[in-house]
């Protein structure tokens, strides 16, 4: 590993280590160890950073010209890419199952991917992406911006209910290297109300059950009629925002919505997990965020809410379950990140 991922690699530690108290006081995450997972991660030989970086010097000139770009490179559609998130889209042309990457390539993307997802939740994902494109590289492109080694560098994963990124972090004050996207569509485009074999929905119904246990007038403090733009994730900092604050929630409740953050969180590495929770911590913690759902498109009028949304000063979890699954997610230590949704 060069020396400046080696550096980079011991100052997430150090991170990790420093951030311990503030975690134990303001994390809901109880019986999550991230510092030990992340030693562990890290201590494995092939990180996606380090394969990325390999990958990144594999390619041939003529691949480069398609697929890396500057680190500070703004798409003339989509705009500054290490900042962009979308629900469909591909950062560039070329796409990963095509034969414009090596069968040594694929395998090294593929790598990237299996090492940015928990192994458990591996073949969840698999689920979707046969669903959604046929299964995965196809309708999916990368593109690497920055260089390796320069402490300016990431991966980009796109395409359609994806963006996934890994930069050993290169971008300073987000968690997951940037804005991220999952989604699924089984199929129907407009699921049925329990929205059957879609991979993501449990997280809609941990969600749910702590709307069951609100009484009256804290459902009605969390229930907003209309969903803002799903790509509405731009921070607000201390401004007041729709909801209920987390802060009125009894420690029964609190302890519920703690468990619905810790199934957010499950499908990503360790390291991801880390950092989401520092963000949090600087900001105040899960107390500073607020818990909305919104009763516009409401599958089946059943009152079990298909869109709802976990919001804090520089925390944006946005689910939109109708029709089907749609998840942005934003993170940072900072309101002051911009966004480019």
């Amino acid at each position: 590993m060069p020396s400046s991922q080696t550096d980079k690699s011991t100052s997430r530690r150090h991170f990790l280590t420093n951030a311990t108290a503030a975690l134990s006081l303001t994390s809901l995450l109880r019986g999550s160890d991230w510092s030990k997972a992340y030693a562990a991660e890290a201590s494995q030989s092939s990180t996606a950073e380090t394969l990325a970086g390999e990958l990144h010097a594999s390619l041939s000139p003529v691949q480069r010209k398609q697929v890396c770009f500057p680190w500070d490179y703004k798409h003339p559609k989509y705009g500054l890419l290490r900042t962009r998130v979308a629900n469909n889209w591909q950062a560039s042309k070329p796409e990963i199952a095509s034969d414009f990457f090596t069968p040594a390539q694929q395998g090294m993307i593929r790598e990237i991917f299996d090492g940015l997802i928990t192994p458990a939740w591996q073949p969840r994902f698999d689920k979707q992406l046969e669903d959604d494109c046929g299964g995965f590289g196809y309708s999916q492109s990368v593109s690497l911006l920055g260089e390796p080694g320069s402490g300016q560098f990431q991966f980009l994963l796109t395409g359609r209910h994806m963006t996934l990124r890994c930069d050993g972090d290169s971008a300073e004050h987000v968690a997951f290297g940037g804005p991220i996207f999952y989604g699924h569509d089984t199929g129907s485009f407009t699921e049925e109300p329990t929205h059957p074999g879609n991979v993501f929905w449990p997280q809609a119904v941990a969600a749910n059950k702590v709307y069951g246990m609100l009484d009256r007038h804290q459902q009605a403090q969390s229930l907003v009629q209309r969903a803002p733009k799903e790509t509405a994730i731009s921070f607000h900092g201390k401004a007041e925002r729709p909801g209920l604050s987390v802060t009125d929630l009894t420690t029964e409740q609190k302890e519920e919505l703690g468990k619905v953050l810790k199934l957010l969180l499950e499908p990503f590495r360790p390291s991801d997990q880390a950092e989401v929770d520092q963000c949090l911590a600087s900001q105040g913690g899960i107390d500073a965020c607020r818990l909305v759902f919104y009763q516009q498109k409401d599958l089946g009028n059943d009152g079990v809410w298909d869109n709802w949304r976990l919001e804090g000063p520089a925390f944006v979890w946005h689910f939109r379950g109708a029709p089907h699954v749609h998840v942005y997610v934003n993170i940072a230590d900072s309101p002051q990140v911009p966004t480019n949704a």
